[in-house]
């Protein structure tokens, strides 16, 4: 090993440091932003005249409503707002196709499987992985989902009962789905059955930090190719206002939106409408979102210009990565199958980074290479001490 990496390696290890960059967590300045939702008084009905302490309207009070069909491009009668995360209501559309299914339930068929971009959202994985489902591997682009490996297993597996993918900003690797992406996405879906589903969530769909190309919304495309009713689309203000206190959105065809009002039915007796009359004190409407989001944006993207100044910093020889404009990730690559021991050797110095492998179904990365670094919630300081620990540790395992 390269003396001077030898020894840079050992004064980072005297340091003792204790630094987390395991998950996409905003950072206390970010969660600063949206303090005023502690302190606003929330009167006893809704401007339509709602009675948000009762029970009752287990769809969300109209004014959330609009705004989550606002943000989704979605009509009001086909949204509804749910708890904290988007994660929750994806989990209940899949419970409820395996219990009821839109004609077969899932429970009475064999050998269930799904289509899963990768690298992807470990979070999709465990939840697909909870009903027994099969879980496809289909690789980014940059742009989207490789469309021609996409149609080979469609046309090579039988029973793929749809997608689950992040659009915009995907998770980890920032791809901002293009509208031809998206299109031969949803007409080859379409083509395979009229049950397969596409399950667009929107995870990061607010988040944009720097110039992002634009996007027709999912609902629209699906319209566009006569899929809504094969269509969910989700997205949350879990990273807009409090991890675990905002609120979830989804919008489906009328069918697909049916099925999952049929199983929150027997799960949610009425929605928090406390809450989201108060995000719609906060927040009253999409120009409101976008412009608190904008001071997310400011508080974000120094963060990121940190992380990128290091990565480039690196030899090309060691690993790529691609700048995303949006999102809570990046999402690196490295050139040998030496992702375990670049995260081992972090965590030996006391930098704690995403498990390698998580970016894939079972935790199966068979190159080995893809790191999901996670910058947000770490202060400046810490994060520029954080990825000197981990281009030291790149450059260490690549020598190895």
């Amino acid at each position: 090993m390269d003396e001077s990496l030898e020894s840079k390696f050992a004064t980072l290890k005297s340091k003792n440091l204790k630094i987390d960059l395991t998950r996409g967590k905003p950072g206390s300045d970010q969660l600063d932003l949206s303090n005023d939702l502690l302190n606003l008084k929330v009167p006893a009905e809704s401007p339509s005249g709602v009675d948000v302490r009762n029970y009752g309207d287990p769809l969300g009070i109209p004014e959330a409503r609009a705004l989550g069909g606002e943000l989704l491009s979605a009509p009001v009668g086909n949204t509804l707002v749910g708890e904290q995360s988007s994660l929750l209501l994806i989990y209940q559309l899949i419970l409820a196709n395996y219990l009821f299914g839109l004609e077969t339930p899932w429970k009475n068929q064999e050998n269930l499987k799904f289509i899963c971009p990768v690298p992807g959202f470990d979070r999709h994985f465990r939840l697909l992985d909870d009903f027994g489902i099969e879980m496809l591997p289909v690789p980014l682009t940059g742009s989207g989902v490789d469309i021609n490996k996409f149609k080979v297993l469609l046309a090579e597996h039988e029973n793929i009962k749809g997608i689950i993918c992040v659009p915009r900003h995907s998770n980890p690797t920032g791809d901002i789905y293009t509208d031809d992406n998206m299109s031969e996405l949803l007409e080859a879906g379409k083509s395979y059955s009229n049950e397969f589903l596409f399950i667009f969530d929107h995870a990061y769909l607010l988040h944009d930090f720097s110039p992002t190309p634009n996007q027709t919304s999912s609902w629209e495309l699906a319209k566009k190719f006569d899929a809504l009713d094969q269509t969910a689309i989700f997205c949350s203000f879990s990273k807009v206002t409090f991890g675990g206190g905002g609120l979830s959105f989804a919008a489906a065809g009328t069918k697909l939106f049916n099925l999952l009002v049929r199983q929150r039915g027997s799960m949610i007796v009425c929605s928090d409408k406390v809450n989201q009359m108060r995000h719609i004190q906060f927040l009253k409407n999409k120009h409101d979102v976008f412009n608190h989001m904008s001071k997310h944006a400011d508080l974000v993207k120094p963060k990121f210009e940190i992380a990128f100044q290091a990565l480039d910093s690196l030899s090309s020889e060691i690993g790529s990565y691609k700048k995303p404009t949006g999102g809570y990730f990046i999402s690196y690559n490295t050139s040998k199958p030496i992702a375990k021991r670049v995260i081992a050797l972090c965590e030996e110095v006391g930098v704690l980074i995403t498990p390698a492998g998580s970016t894939y179904p079972h935790f199966d990365d068979p190159l080995d290479s893809n790191i999901r670094l996670a910058p947000t919630f770490l202060g400046l300081e810490d994060l520029k001490e954080a990825m000197e620990v981990f281009t030291t540790s790149l450059q260490i395992a690549f020598e190895e």
